[in-house]
């Protein structure tokens, strides 16, 4: 009997930290969002609040850990 392939699983935690949108490009959460809020402005809150596009030099390694998101 033949073996069979083996498949790569989902890394997820990567799962959790990325999300890939429908024209491929990957997306993630901005840092320094999480507490000592107080001494932060309410600009810089704001744009921490919006998702960023993840830089095309990361792509391909976060990609290879989604192995079922297109």
């Amino acid at each position: 009997m033949p073996k069979a392939i083996a498949r790569s699983k989902t890394r997820k935690s990567v799962a959790k930290r990325f999300k890939v949108t429908g024209t491929g490009k990957v997306v993630r959460n901005h840092a320094s969002r999480r507490h000592l809020l107080a001494s932060k402005n309410a600009k810089k809150k704001r744009h921490m609040a919006k998702s960023a596009v993840v830089d095309e030099t990361d792509v391909a390694r976060i990609k290879a850990c989604l192995p079922f998101s297109h």
